[in-house]
């Protein structure tokens, strides 16, 4: 039986525990497919045995967990901490580079947007640490990012039925397009909002 075959009976034995679970560990760093997690969820409330909206509560309640482990890591131990002990939990540093130089480009508010992201969202809590930005504002940033994520897998697991694990094989590929998705849109707003000023300036 195969690592996925195992979480998926785990998650089927613990329900929203579970959830919980699975979400921490991917959060925390540990390579736990979060498409996985909610596909198989989103199965569950297919057949009945999970509540919609409690299968998110405990889908973000996890990843904060989790992303609030990966901060104090990286808060408290720094780089050479992960580097030292990270290979313990399968911690692949090229990973915790890429979600640097996010963090690098766009500050705190990567943690927000990079949950949408594939690989940089399970890394991204670390460099927020490493930098000791302001936690409550972590915590915020990170919840929101997380809720549309939590919610469109499970959504999405629901509605494929018996066919969710479809999810686990296309995962990376739903979460650039949703990222493409609110760059357009965020680039209409801002094109939007530069005409109105332009338009006060006249």
């Amino acid at each position: 039986m195969g690592i996925f075959d195992k979480i998926v009976d785990y998650l089927d034995l613990l329900g929203y525990w579970g959830i919980v679970i699975g979400m921490a560990l991917e959060s925390a760093c540990v390579p736990v497919p979060s498409e996985l997690i909610f596909g198989f969820a989103g199965y569950l409330v297919f057949l009945g045995r999970l509540d919609f909206t409690w299968s998110i509560i405990a889908g973000v309640t996890g990843g904060l967990i989790g992303s609030i482990i990966a901060y104090a890591a990286g808060y408290y131990g720094g780089r050479p901490f992960v580097s030292k002990y990270g290979k313990y939990i399968l911690l692949s540093e090229s990973h915790v580079d890429l979600a640097q130089k996010w963090f690098d480009r766009y500050g705190l508010k990567a943690t927000f947007f990079s949950r949408l992201l594939p690989i940089v969202r399970t890394f991204i809590s670390l460099p927020a640490g490493f930098a000791r930005v302001n936690f409550k504002k972590f915590v915020v940033y990170t919840l929101l990012g997380s809720i549309p994520w939590t919610i469109g897998l499970i959504y999405a697991g629901s509605l494929l039925g018996e066919n969710w694990q479809i999810l686990n094989s296309i995962g990376h590929e739903i979460s650039l397009i949703v990222a493409a998705c609110l760059v357009v849109i965020a680039l209409y707003y801002y094109k939007r909002s530069c005409k109105r000023s332009g338009f006060k300036d006249e």
